[in-house]
């Protein structure tokens, strides 16, 4: 069974740079387990890896899609299946690293999902319905069907509220409780985590500077594009709330403290569905001077687990 190390975490508790480090020292590379950072031109809003740190490791599962088009975590769990032999057989070490709870859980409990594919007629008419009637009555339906799952869901993520519903009319089965097949690798969970405070400040921080560096001008031209208003990149936290602000019917200034309040939400709902998982192991960084120490304990620990699988 091949070795597979996870490093997971809430947005801006400082994932990348870590998992840099720990590549490096164990010869790993990168498998993004974001939602969004799959898609191409959408870096400044998705804190995508620079091409810098890219050129240190080797990543993957970034930039393979547009943003008009639609990934989703069979197709995540697919990819992952075909790509983690591949770095194995190269002598490396596989390393998912994420935020995206559903596609890292699709990965190490090895769901199971329609062997149909999607139900273009159902999707179609769900999105229907939430062009018509509006996200938030999807919304309220995912919560009588599967609350669980809209617990973890913003109420205006149209794409992901239904991906859960058809998930749900499709197999009859809710999304958070997929069925699961056989275990696919040796996974060890390793979680990233900090003062919750601390972490707020540096949410707080990331969006300041993700605006420093140019997402007004990232979310312009994304509206430029013309593209409809429920393609996977206008949900994408991050570019949906600066809109307003572009569109005139907001300032600056208050979107900006959307974007934090929303990211701060989001954060939230990461840590309760990473809470639930009890095998994973948690690091806090306020417990390491700096990312190399905390990279190099991981590494000590992932070497004692399965090093020797893949020399």
């Amino acid at each position: 069974m091949h070795p597979l190390l996870v490093l997971l975490g809430p947005t801006a508790v400082g994932k990348t740079a870590v998992a840099i480090k720990v590549a490096e020292r164990m010869r790993g590379e990168i498998i993004s387990a974001d939602s969004m950072q799959v898609y191409r031109h959408l870096n400044i809003g998705t804190a995508k890896p620079t091409l810098e740190e890219q050129e240190r490791v080797v990543h993957h599962l970034v930039d393979v899609v547009e943003p008009y088009e639609n990934f989703n975590v069979a197709r995540f769990q697919a990819e992952v299946k075909r790509l983690v032999p591949e770095i194995v057989e190269r002598g490396k070490l596989p390393i998912m690293v994420g935020g995206t709870g559903l596609y890292m859980s699709a990965v190490v409990d090895n769901y199971e999902f329609s062997p149909g594919g999607p139900k273009y007629e159902l999707r179609t008419e769900l999105l229907r319905r939430g062009r018509q009637e509006g996200p938030e009555a999807l919304y309220a339906e995912l919560e009588k069907l599967d609350p669980t799952a809209a617990s973890r869901i913003q109420p205006t993520d149209l794409r992901r509220v239904i991906r859960a519903l058809e998930v749900k009319y499709s197999t009859g089965r809710e999304l958070s409780r997929q069925g699961k097949g056989p275990p696919l690798y040796r996974a060890l969970q390793i979680g990233l985590t900090m003062d919750r405070q601390r972490l707020y400040a540096a949410i707080n921080a990331r969006v300041d500077q993700m605006v420093a560096q140019g997402l007004i001008d990232e979310t312009r031209w994304l509206l430029a594009q013309d593209y409809p208003r429920d393609v996977p990149a206008f949900q994408a936290l991050g570019y949906k709330e600066i809109v307003p602000y572009l569109e005139g019917r907001a300032t600056l200034t208050e979107v900006i403290e959307t974007l934090k309040r929303e990211t701060r939400r989001f954060a939230k709902r990461q840590l309760t569905w990473f809470r639930r998982d009890k095998r994973i192991i948690w690091f806090d960084r306020g417990d390491y001077s700096n990312e190399e120490s905390l990279a190099a304990e991981i590494a000590r620990l992932a070497e004692g687990e399965f090093l020797t699988d893949h020399e």
